[in-house]
Formats: structure tokens, C-alpha cells, sequence
């Protein structure tokens, strides 16, 4: 995605901000660039071109996160960090896990679903319990509990993306039962592909 798409996007997501009556800077904006070492670096007022928008996207799609909680843009940076030490240390790109925190909670750390799944990545306390999750609440232990629970997943499934967001949504044991396929609930049916959708437009700019 190019700086004048997202800038499209960000004029989207402003104005559905505007109609829901939630007033918001444009300094909540989140930018990062890549530099020749690898380093990722985010800012709220980028000083060169090299800079793209993170949460155009965030505004236009994962206002109605999956635990129904406001979303916080400024937390993309505020646990940049946390997230791309978890995707390190289990081999995941960090693009996916911002993807999927976008869509759980909207980067929304204390984000509670009506299920009852908690934090960032909406562990439920069930999954919590086995990636030795002690308070879900706490960004970095959620951020590294979930990309453990990614992490098993994509092994369980032989590398299937699709299949290993079905199985994050709705539970292993879904898609086993259904024959290793994408389960025929109305909820997982939406939440791959927004995933998937989110994390290609984030992998340009990560």
C-alpha cells in the first residue's frame, strides 16, 4: 500500500470516527519505517517519506474488534516492542501478530469479549491457563501467550494460515471436526479473510 492509499484510508476511518462522535487528534496517527538494519522505528510525526501509516487500517477495519472494545491506535506503538520480540523468539512475521491484535482488540490491552477472552489478543482463560498466562490484562504476557497458541497452531495445521485463524477463532477442535477446514460458523467465515486482508496491507508496511 502507498502513502496515498493509506492516506485514503485514514481520511475513511476519520470520518466514521466523526459520525460515531469520538473526536481524536490527528498526533494518534502511528507511522513506522524500516531502516537498512532491519529496526523497525514508529513515530507520530514522521519526518520523511520513508515513513507509512500503521493505522489507517486499524480506524477503517478493526473499529468493531472482535471483544467490541474501543480501539487504542497509539498502543500499536506503545507494544511495537513486545510484539516483535514475541514474533522473534517463535518465528512469526510481526505483521501477522499486529494483524490479529487489530482485529481481537484493537490493540485495546484491557478489551474483555462478551465469551469472556481477555487482552490484547483475546486469550480465553482456558488458553491462558495452558501458555502460562498469570494476568491477561498484562500486555506482554498476553502478546506472547497468544503468539505461543499461533505459533502450536500453524504446526498443528502444516503452515495453513487459513486454517490456523479458523482454529485461533473458534478452536482447534472446530476445524478438526470439520474435516481440517474453515468451520461453517457466521464468525470465523468474516474474521480469515479480515485477518488475512489486514495482514497484507500491514506486511507492505512493516
Amino acid at each position: 500500500m502507498n502513502r496515498q492509499a493509506a492516506l485514503r484510508l485514514l481520511a475513511c476511518g476519520g470520518l466514521c470516527l466523526a459520525v460515531m462522535g469520538v473526536a481524536r487528534s490527528a498526533h494518534a496517527d502511528v507511522y513506522a519505517h524500516t531502516d537498512s538494519a532491519g529496526v523497525v522505528h514508529y513515530t507520530n510525526a514522521p519526518d520523511h517519506d520513508l515513513y507509512t501509516l500503521v493505522v489507517a487500517l486499524l480506524k477503517q477495519e478493526g473499529w468493531r474488534t472482535q471483544a467490541q472494545a474501543e480501539p487504542s491506535p497509539l498502543s500499536a506503538d506503545r507494544y511495537g516492542a513486545e510484539i516483535e520480540a514475541v514474533a522473534s523468539e517463535f518465528g512469526l512475521d510481526k505483521a501477522l501478530l499486529h494483524a490479529v491484535i487489530t482485529v481481537e482488540s484493537g490493540y485495546n490491552a484491557a478489551a474483555v469479549s462478551r465469551a469472556g477472552a481477555q487482552g490484547l489478543m483475546q486469550l480465553m482463560p482456558g488458553t491462558a491457563k495452558r501458555y502460562n498466562v498469570d494476568d491477561a490484562f498484562d500486555a506482554g504476557q498476553n502478546i506472547r501467550g497468544g503468539g505461543r497458541y499461533l505459533k502450536d497452531l500453524m504446526a498443528l495445521f502444516g503452515g495453513d494460515l487459513e486454517l490456523t485463524l479458523a482454529a485461533y477463532n473458534a478452536g482447534e477442535g472446530a476445524v478438526i471436526k470439520h474435516g481440517k477446514k474453515v468451520p461453517p460458523y457466521r464468525e470465523t467465515q468474516a474474521y480469515v479473510p479480515k485477518v488475512m486482508r489486514i495482514y497484507a496491507a500491514y506486511k507492505g508496511q512493516m
